[in-house]
C-alpha cells in the first residue's frame, strides 16, 4: 500500500523507517502495539474500509495498554470510484467508542499537518481521519502549529443557529452560513476538529445562545460525531435544543464520484 497511502517517497527516503506488509491490517496494529510499547512512535497508515478488519486489534492491544499508536485513517468519508466496499463511512463511529482514543479531522492539508505533529506528542492513541480528495491550496508552514486536544475552532460567529462540522464538511458549512446570512439567518460555524473528545464547552455555549445545533460529517450517523453531541447536550440537561444531524444515512453508499455522491447525501 505504499503508493495507495502515498507513502512511496517517504519509503524511499527513509527505508529503515518503513514497513509495508502488504493487506495484513490486524498485523499492522499489533505489530505497531508491539513497536510503541518498545519506546517508538508508529503510525499505522491505513484505509478507513480497511481499518474495520483491524478494530480487535485497535481496541485490545493498542487501547487497553495507552499506547501510543497514531492512525492514519487515510480516504475517510466518501471515495467514490472504489464502490460499495471502499467508502469510509464507519471509521468514526467504531473508533469514538474504544476507551482512551484521540479523534481528530482536519479541514484542510495545514490541519492534518498540524493534527499528526500533535498526535506524535500525545501520550496515547490517535486517530487522524482525512478524505480522498485534493486539498484546498491553503500554504502549510513549518514548524506546524500544535492543535489543543478537545478544542474545537470557530470559523464564523452567529446568533440563530450552529454548525458543527467535521473534516473536509467545514468549507461547504461556511458556504451555506453565507448563503442564510443573504437570507437574514445569522450561522455560526464550528471546526469541530475533535469526535473524541468532544468539546463540550463550546457545544454547550452555541446551544445556549442559538438553541439550534447542525452537524454535518461525511461519516456514519449512527455513532458519528451528531451521536456525540446528542449525547452530550442530555448529559448536560439540555433537551430543548434542536439538533439537526448531517451526514451518511444507514445504508451502504453505491459507487459514483464523490462529488456527485456527496451532492446525493446533502453534503
Amino acid at each position: 500500500m505504499a503508493d495507495g497511502t502515498g507513502l512511496r517517497p517517504f519509503s524511499q527516503a527513509f527505508p529503515d523507517r518503513f514497513f509495508d506488509v502488504g493487506i495484513a491490517e490486524q498485523h499492522a496494529v499489533t505489530m505497531a502495539a508491539g513497536m510503541a510499547a518498545c519506546g517508538s512512535r508508529p503510525v499505522v497508515a491505513v484505509y478507513s474500509t480497511f481499518l474495520q478488519r483491524a478494530y480487535d486489534q485497535a481496541l485490545h492491544d493498542v487501547a487497553i495498554g495507552g499506547l501510543p499508536v497514531v492512525f492514519a485513517i487515510d480516504r475517510a468519508g466518501i471515495v467514490g470510484e472504489d464502490g460499495y466496499t471502499h467508502q469510509g463511512a464507519f471509521d468514526v463511529s467504531f473508533m469514538r467508542h474504544i476507551p482512551g482514543m484521540t479523534l481528530m479531522a482536519p479541514k484542510d492539508e495545514a490541519e492534518l499537518y498540524s493534527m499528526m505533529h500533535t498526535a506524535l506528542q500525545h501520550p496515547g492513541p490517535c486517530a487522524v481521519r482525512y478524505p480522498k480528495s485534493p486539498g484546498t491550496g491553503v500554504e502549510v508552514r513549518y514548524p506546524p502549529e500544535p492543535v489543543e486536544i478537545g478544542r474545537a475552532e470557530v470559523i464564523r460567529d452567529g446568533r440563530h443557529c450552529a454548525i458543527f462540522a467535521l473534516g473536509p464538511m467545514v468549507w461547504p458549512a461556511l458556504e451555506a452560513s453565507r448563503i442564510l446570512s443573504a437570507r437574514g439567518v445569522s450561522c455560526a460555524v464550528v471546526n469541530a476538529r475533535f469526535v473524541k473528545p468532544l468539546d463540550t464547552s463550546m457545544l454547550t455555549q452555541y446551544a445556549t445562545c442559538t438553541g439550534v445545533i447542525v452537524t454535518c460529517e461525511d461519516a456514519a450517523l449512527l455513532g458519528g460525531l451528531g451521536s456525540a453531541a446528542l449525547e452530550a447536550l442530555a448529559q448536560e440537561g439540555m433537551s430543548g435544543v434542536s439538533v439537526v444531524r448531517m451526514g451518511i444515512p444507514d445504508r451502504f453508499i453505491e459507487h459514483g464520484r464523490r462529488d456527485a455522491i456527496l451532492v446525493q447525501l446533502g453534503l
